[in-house]
């Protein structure tokens, strides 16, 4: 079955709130786009981030990464059957210069898409210093 625009838009409107409260450190907007139960999987300079989704959120929370006004994302592949969703997205200047591919898997509950696991490869970049 094809995706329609319709559910195209609203599954990418999605999406966009995890840009927009990453960009912004805005919580919020994390929670709202993320299922509470979600997970985010992949590894950064040799070291695993398997975690509940509420460890990434609070990472950001009140620490926008567009740290410098380079951070980009872009939506490159979104595949749709019924209530199940996937969208591949392309950051970069995370943190400055830090570089991701991130793989979203999506599940319409309740009539509202939400991501529910967050699987990333880190592409390029080092991360800031702990502070």
């Amino acid at each position: 079955m094809a995706t329609t625009a319709q559910e195209s838009d609203q599954i990418t409107r999605t999406v966009d709130l995890y840009v927009e409260g990453c960009r912004e450190g805005d919580a919020a907007k994390l929670r709202e786009a993320f299922h509470p139960d979600a997970r985010m999987w992949g590894s950064m300079l040799g070291e695993r981030y398997d975690e509940p989704i509420a460890e990434m959120i609070a990472m950001v929370d009140g620490k926008p990464v567009d740290v410098d006004g380079s951070y980009q994302a872009r939506v490159t592949a979104v595949e749709q059957t019924e209530d199940a969703a996937s969208v591949v997205l392309v950051e970069e200047g995370f943190w400055g210069s830090v570089s991701f591919v991130d793989y979203f898997d999506l599940a319409r509950i309740d009539g509202t898409w939400k991501i529910v696991n967050k699987t990333f490869a880190h592409t390029g970049g080092e991360p800031p210093a702990p502070a």
